[in-house]
């Protein structure tokens, strides 16, 4: 069994007129700050906003008429699960959905949004999968596999199918691994068109399941990452078997690019990726001199990210630029400080976001106060520069 470039243009075939044929737009920014060419493909602006629709609406249309009528069943933590729920109902197809539990809320709302049945079940997708197939086999429905499936894989080919169509001069495809129907469809689309495109598949270093299978280990996968919608502990087989000998190299990518390619894709270009879908701008970042001059087509794989989590990856992204830093001032407890320390802040032009004012830390003098001021700057230099002028006021600050 394999995947062909045929499959993929019959896969795009029947999706036509039924997906967004989404945006891909060169980023001159993006260019600057990596140093390649960056050409952005948005799948984010799909209807269930990730490209995951397109291999669970192509294998639906595929289904017999009695495999309709009886219901289908998904493991998913979240856009596979949107995807196939919106596509089945648009098709008259019940659907139902086992998430692990710690899929992000808005995930969970959208799916039963769009009228499946979600359950909630294990702490990974693996545990997920396991119980979806327990309830397939009691309730004889049809699993649709969100990654180990030659129809599936087809579909999600498509992507990379519009991208050479738009840009056929692309040199490098860095593409997310999770379960690998991304990497395997896009991948066969790629060396078939053109045998010196390179694949470059990325993985949260939590989860390193392609590296792990390459080397002939079991991965040791695990922990918190932004990046859950490849958070996998063991890619499929199939998948694998199509995708191993078209990838060219395989990079891990650690929590702290991840986080900065969601805030780079919402600062610059204006535009919400989940952490995933930050996951080609990642390793850019992560791995500059792998892509530096090269024609690369980046995919924003979803948009699907709980909105606090994305407040708090803005926020940290400008802690980590020094444009939100706590200052720790230790001064005499009298009458004014604060205040003079508030006007030079002000003068210098920055913002005070908070206040912490303490009196009964033991390492300060029992006359003297500790204050925390977070302030909010133009940038690192800026920092800088008004930590100068409050030392040269008598109130030397420390970054805590």
């Amino acid at each position: 069994m394999t995947l062909t470039l045929d499959d993929v243009r019959a896969a795009a075939e029947r999706l036509a007129g039924h997906i967004e044929r989404t945006p891909l737009r060169h980023s001159r920014t993006l260019s600057e700050i990596t140093g390649a060419e960056v050409w952005v493909k948005f799948e984010n602006l799909q209807f269930t906003a990730a490209y995951k629709e397109r291999g669970a609406l192509n294998k639906l249309l595929q289904l017999t008429e009695a495999e309709k009528k009886r219901g289908v069943i998904a493991a998913s933590a979240g856009n596979h699960s949107q995807g196939l729920s919106y596509h089945a109902a648009r098709l008259g197809i019940p659907v139902t959905i086992v998430m692990p539990r710690g899929t992000p809320f808005v995930k969970v709302q959208q799916t039963r949004a769009h009228g499946a049945e979600v359950l909630i079940e294990g702490d990974t997708y693996d545990e997920a999968a396991e119980h979806a197939l327990k309830v397939r086999d009691d309730r004889d429905l049809v699993f649709v596999h969100p990654f180990n499936d030659l129809d599936v894989m087809a579909g999600q080919g498509t992507v990379a199918l519009e991208m050479f169509e738009d840009q056929p001069d692309l040199e490098v495809l860095p593409i997310p691994v999770g379960g690998g129907g991304l990497i395997a469809g896009c991948a066969t689309v790629a060396k078939a068109l053109n045998s010196n495109v390179r694949v470059i598949g990325l993985e949260p270093a939590m989860y390193p399941s392609f590296t792990a299978k390459m080397r002939g280990h079991n991965a040791v996968a695990g922990g918190q990452t932004i990046a859950e919608g490849i958070a996998v502990k063991q890619m499929g087989d199939l998948s694998y078997a199509v995708a191993r000998p078209l990838i060219d190299e395989v990079l891990l990518i650690e929590e702290p690019h991840f986080e900065k390619a969601v805030a780079l894709y919402c600062n610059v270009e204006k535009t919400v990726a989940e952490g995933a879908g930050g996951g080609s701008l990642a390793a850019l970042l992560a791995h500059p001199d792998r892509f530096r001059r090269k024609k690369c087509g980046l995919i924003i794989t979803g948009g699907n990210i709980d909105t606090r989590l994305l407040a708090s990856v803005l926020t940290r992204e400008l802690v980590r630029e020094e444009r939100l830093v706590s200052l720790r001032i230790i001064g005499d407890d009298r009458p004014g400080l604060l205040a003079n320390v508030s006007r030079i802040i002000g003068e210098m032009g920055a913002n005070i976001i908070e206040v912490a004012h303490n009196r009964l830390a033991l390492d300060v003098p029992a006359k003297g106060a500790e204050f925390d001021v977070m302030v909010e700057t133009r940038d690192a230099q800026h920092t800088q520069e008004i930590m100068r002028a409050l030392s040269e006021a008598g109130y030397p600050p420390r970054a805590v």
